[in-house]
């Protein structure tokens, strides 16, 4: 603690030129201290509150952060858990992120996670085999992915750290399994940090009445964050619906005029797992450029069940070169095991084809690539697949949020181009699904050589 003779709050009640001579007047043990003191540095909204309605005898049992991208978010998780560990002494974490990479890459590792905002005297030791980090007073803290909610089963903690549960592969799987661990000590709780979409799990939260919850922008925080960052999004986002969601922070409704609907089509059709699938495609629309005006690269994968339905099986858009999302496709089409890659050519041409043709042949394997060229409008193409989902026939496996809010925004009566990975799933469903391939026409061929 510091030496000198002050207090976190008498020190923010001075004025800056007092509070800059002070700081400057303070030994490096005093300022290292000072630089790890979450109360002095973060922003009040990135506090926990201290009870519901601020009442310190009512506890709450789910802090929830919905806030646009750049607030802090992540800071604000980390230093919660931090200030759990060494001032309430709580000894078992649990930490939950969509995957296991993003566990590791943000929450531990990240430049606002565990391990960078932890002062040096004090920062846990991670052990990435298995997944652990551990406190010099005895903490420990467990990493789990919300691609496999059951990976909960078994272990009990007391506080939670959930990063970005809307975009959970299996949001109400892990929540619902992380509820049933959380049995230790006098109050168990979770802290949720989230940008915001209008899933049944963020629903369900903001209608608990023992939820809190922090709303921000990411115009809070403009001043931490790299004017390059800030041009961007505003160029890209502002005045938009998606900016709304992404910036703002606002849980949006499904856009009236568009083709997909959340709540019917979507959420109530969703599944954890498949049927045996007769055929496996993975579709993509490409960029010919990457840039920060160009367009993504969607790719999406999909398969026809034995029932007759489709499923959704990954959203694997990029933002890429041709090369990279060339590279892109040829993982999505190994990791899921498919039977062909389906291309629109429109734009690029054989290029389209040759970018997978040599991104299979620098991974060494085998892939049968089908050329579509639309020669309908994207409402046309769009319809149909909008229907089968409306008859119940497409099923989503587990979460693609992005996918999702592309499919319940785009209003294709305003003349907006249609986004990339609307196009992709379209293209995807299109071969799969409706005989003859209804809206192209094709032509295919085999290309790459045989897995050594």
């Amino acid at each position: 603690m510091f030496a000198k003779s002050f207090s976190i709050d008498s020190l923010l009640s001075l004025t800056p030129p007092q509070r800059e001579r002070l700081i400057l007047s303070l030994t490096d043990e005093e300022a290292t201290e000072l630089a790890h003191t979450w109360s002095f540095w973060a922003r009040p909204e990135q506090l926990a509150p201290v009870g519901l309605d601020n009442d310190p005898c009512r506890p709450w049992d789910t802090w929830l952060i919905l806030a646009g991208r750049g607030f802090g978010k992540t800071r604000s998780g980390a230093e919660w858990v931090n200030e759990q560990v060494w001032e309430k002494d709580i000894k078992r974490i649990a930490l939950i992120a969509r995957t296991s990479a993003d566990a590791r890459d943000v929450m531990v590792q990240g430049e606002s996670g565990l391990m960078a905002v932890s002062h040096p005297n004090r920062r846990p030791h991670y052990e990435p085999s298995k997944r652990r980090l551990t406190w010099p007073n005895g903490s420990v803290a467990i990493t789990f992915s919300s691609e496999e909610p059951d990976s909960l089963r078994g272990p009990q903690y007391e506080i939670a750290w959930g990063d970005e549960p809307a975009a959970w592969k299996y949001p109400k799987e892990t929540w619902d399994q992380l509820q049933m661990v959380l049995r230790l000590g006098k109050h168990p709780q979770a802290l949720l940090t989230t940008t915001p979409r209008p899933i049944p799990l963020v629903k369900e939260l903001l209608a608990d009445e023992t939820t809190v919850i922090t709303r921000g922008s990411t115009y809070a925080n403009k001043a931490n964050l790299a004017p390059s960052f800030i041009r961007k999004m505003l160029r890209r986002y502002e005045g938009t619906r998606l900016g709304r969601q992404e910036l703002l922070a606002e849980v949006l409704d499904d856009n009236p005029g568009a083709l997909w609907k959340r709540t019917p089509m979507i959420d109530a059709l969703r599944v954890a797992i498949h049927p045996p699938l007769l055929r496996i495609v993975v579709a993509v629309d490409p960029a010919m450029s990457a840039n920060a005006n160009s367009a993504e690269t969607g790719i999406v994968a999909a398969g026809l069940g034995d029932d007759g339905h489709g499923y959704i099986l990954g959203d694997h858009t990029v933002s890429e070169s041709p090369g990279g999302w060339g590279n892109a496709v040829v993982v999505a089409y190994n990791l899921h095991h498919a039977d062909r890659v389906v291309g629109e050519v429109n734009a690029g041409g054989d290029l389209v084809e040759s970018n997978v043709r040599t991104a299979a042949q620098n991974a060494g394997c085998e892939i049968s690539f089908k050329q579509v060229r639309a020669s309908r409008g994207k409402q046309t193409r769009a319809e149909p697949i909008s229907a089968l989902y409306e008859q119940g026939r497409v099923h989503h496996v587990g979460c693609h949020p992005q996918l999702e809010d592309q499919l319940c925004d785009w209003d294709p009566t305003t003349g907006a181009k249609s986004p990339d990975r609307l196009d992709a799933l379209v293209w995807a469903l299109t071969e799969l699904m409706l005989e003859g391939g209804a809206g192209g026409e094709y032509s295919s061929s085999l290309i790459g050589s045989r897995r050594a």
